[in-house]
């Protein structure tokens, strides 16, 4: 590390980067994921314990808000909505140190909020910081039960509301889709931490290979059983460190993903187009399963199937250009374009159009914490209507007898089972069995329909959903 690296690095605290994280999602409305990779990157010269440190409370920090909140507005005199921005975020992070960080000391937790709310103009009030979160500290038992009690006398979604830090509209309205013990699994299972889950790249490494290959640089790995070029991985520092992410040889990929790609069942020489691509994963496995099935293929088979990966931004699609260089891959390219505006060169065109849609983004809570303070009723509404209104388009690329995969990362029936029906019921495509193509377990009544919907604590993957159509005139 040079000089002046130590010199950056003495001079801020990975409590004081959280605190910047905090205030940057929670009042100014940034994307956590998006703020915490980026300052990682920046300060990836910091100690692995230490932005191991910083990760944790963060992520556990947002992932809890809403019960920090409701512990905080128990012990303060002043409400949470009352607070100055930085106090309140420091007690939201002092309050997840004491509940859920064992590795700290309380004392330290009292002492470096009250210098950090110093450090940060707030010296008149210290007091308060550290009598509050003191206070909290000698009544830890208490704190740690929603609303204080054993069994509150509230109803059943602002109980779970609390307990698992979730919006009481959204616990509302899956209590109303789900049973009780249903919504309860999915919403423990977003507060659980998931190992990393990898796609093999099959055209240039085998699993067993790759697998050999992580182990050698330090990693886990487990090849898992329900995809046989799915692997998790854990115990690594960070991915752009590992020769292998840098050859190209994985990519990071929830099975659910993967799953959607599998679904699609390229064959050799098929034209694939992906409508909203970024940043590229589900476009890749296509474009890795056509390389495969184009190598096995026998003399005289159809050869030369594409890709094309398309998306609304540059950034995007610059986003798109870095994983297709990185995967050393021919098949497939980015193109900028805009899904709601119809491309006539196009029509009639592709043997299989990918929509994977811009949608609440419900499924993934698990890795994106603040999606869940971000979304609205209105917000669910506008971008069913927004799908709708892409499918109505890009459904006019299938080739007659070609396939279209709908898919969305969401647990929510207005984007996806009810624009199911609606597609169905008003363009000239027929559901198409997923049995076949598909890992048992996955409830094969609905793909047998030729949807799935994947849920969060009863499938080992993100919230996502899937149906495969094809297009009959």
């Amino acid at each position: 590390m040079t000089d002046r690296r130590k010199e950056q690095a003495s001079g801020i605290s990975p409590r004081e980067l959280a605190l910047y994280v905090m205030l940057e999602v929670s009042e100014k409305g940034g994307y956590s994921h998006i703020i915490l990779r980026d300052l990682m990157g920046k300060y990836q010269y910091l100690e692995k314990r230490d932005r191991a440190f910083l990760s944790r409370l963060c992520e556990g920090t947002l992932e809890q808000q809403l019960r920090m909140d409701e512990v905080l507005n128990r012990f303060s005199s002043v409400p949470v909505k009352k607070m100055k921005p930085v106090i309140r975020n420091i007690l939201r992070l002092g309050v997840y140190q004491l509940l859920f960080m064992d590795s700290v000391p309380d004392s330290a937790v009292c002492n470096e909020s009250v210098k950090l709310a110093v450090k940060k103009g707030f010296a008149p009030l210290k007091g308060f910081v550290n009598g509050v979160l003191r206070s909290i500290a000698r009544n830890k038992e208490e704190a740690l039960l929603p609303f204080g009690k054993e069994h509150p006398d509230v109803p059943d979604a602002e109980f779970m509301s609390i307990k698992y830090s979730m919006p009481a509209w959204l616990v509302e309205r899956w209590l109303s889709v789900y049973k009780r013990e249903q919504t309860e699994q999915m919403l423990k299972a977003f507060l659980e931490g998931r190992n990393t889950q990898i796609r093999c790249n099959l055209s240039r490494i085998t699993p067993e290979q790759l697998k050999k290959r992580l182990e050698a640089e330090g990693v886990r790995a487990e090849i898992l059983p329900c995809l046989p070029y799915a692997l998790e991985i854990s115990g690594y520092d960070y991915l752009e460190k590992l020769s292998a992410f840098r050859e190209g040889l994985f990519q990071v990929q929830d099975i659910s993903s993967m799953l959607c790609a599998a679904a699609a069942d390229p064959k050799a020489g098929d034209f694939c187009l992906d409508v909203c691509a970024a940043p590229g994963g589900k476009s890749l496995h296509l474009a890795d399963l056509l390389a495969v099935r184009e190598a096995e293929a026998v003399q005289n088979e159809a050869s030369g199937g594409f890709v094309e990966a398309r998306d609304l931004t540059e950034y995007k699609i610059r986003l798109l250009e870095e994983n297709i260089q990185r995967s050393k891959r021919s098949n497939i390219r980015a193109r900028q374009w805009d899904a709601t505006v119809f491309d006539p060169e196009m029509e009639g065109a592709a043997d299989i159009v990918l929509a994977d849609l811009p949608c609440s983004g419900l499924g993934v809570i698990g890795r994106k914490k603040d999606i869940k303070y971000k979304i609205t009723p209105e917000a669910l509404e506008e971008l069913a209507a927004l799908q709708r209104s892409i499918l109505a388009v890009v459904s006019r690329y299938v080739k007659v007898g070609g396939t279209l995969m709908y898919s969305t990362c969401t647990v929510n029936r207005g984007e996806n089972e009810d624009n199911m029906r609606w597609f169905l019921e008003n363009f000239p495509f027929e559901p198409v069995s997923l049995e076949t193509v598909l890992p048992s377990g996955l409830g094969p009544e609905t793909a047998r329909q030729g949807y799935v919907q994947l849920l969060p604590g009863m499938h080992a993957c993100d919230g996502f959903f899937f149906a495969k159509f094809r297009r009959m005139q």
